[in-house]
């Protein structure tokens, strides 16, 4: 049986902007599909652009505010999302993560960093393309919460495995074990005045207190 098209929507002041991600989503293997595209987030709301696999968002809609906040209401909704702004700007990078984005690229990255971003947001996964690397490997807060062996050990095999059911099999302790162990570390960071509260948000934070490496993901 061949594999459902992967599906994405665009948001983007700039309509070159729009018509380019979309030849660069359909071109590569697997294709992906734009199905909508627009300069309000509203088109990720409504239509075909609201049962989109990733959405794709550009901070910067035509003002310049930041749209954090539409970030945070998409991501409270269930959806997968992809940050593509022209700000290589590390404190929004993080402050986006934060929030749950999955990925923040910079439109210099082109093509091949953009399509990855998307194919990894698909399945729920977080992207790390340079110019976040780079971000997170500058950041180094002092407000690191002081986590067990066995919190960090959870944590890094859950960041290298697809379930968390995985997890418990691989450390030989149960599924609600692994839970209250990544409810703790959650609980620390807010504490810490560092929330996480999604997964690409606790790799940012790992990534930035050395605990793990970008080559371990």
């Amino acid at each position: 049986m061949a594999q459902e098209q992967l599906t994405a929507v665009v948001i983007d002041d700039h309509p070159a902007v729009r018509d380019g991600v979309a030849q660069w989503l359909a071109a590569g293997t697997p294709a992906i599909r734009v199905v909508a595209a627009g300069d309000d987030v509203r088109v990720a709301w409504l239509g075909d652009g609201a049962a989109a696999d990733v959405v794709i968002l550009d901070l910067h809609l035509g003002g310049p505010a930041p749209a954090t906040a539409d970030l945070r209401r998409l991501v409270q909704a269930g959806r997968r999302v992809v940050v593509y702004s022209m700000r290589a700007d590390d404190a929004i990078a993080l402050r986006c993560l934060e929030s749950g984005a999955l990925s923040y690229l910079t439109k210099a990255e082109g093509a091949e960093h953009l399509r990855q971003a998307t194919i990894a947001a698909a399945a729920g996964r977080a992207y790390t393309p340079p110019a976040l690397a780079g971000a997170l490997a500058g950041d180094r807060s002092e407000r690191r919460p002081a986590l067990s062996a066995r919190e960090t050990e959870v944590l890094v095999e859950w960041f290298q495995s697809e379930s968390k059911e995985f997890v418990a099999q691989r450390l030989g302790i149960s599924l609600s074990t692994v839970n209250t162990h990544l409810e703790h570390i959650r609980i620390k960071y807010a504490m810490s005045g560092r929330e996480a509260p999604t997964k690409a948000a606790l790799v940012a934070r790992a990534i930035q207190d050395g605990l793990v490496r970008l080559d371990d993901l």
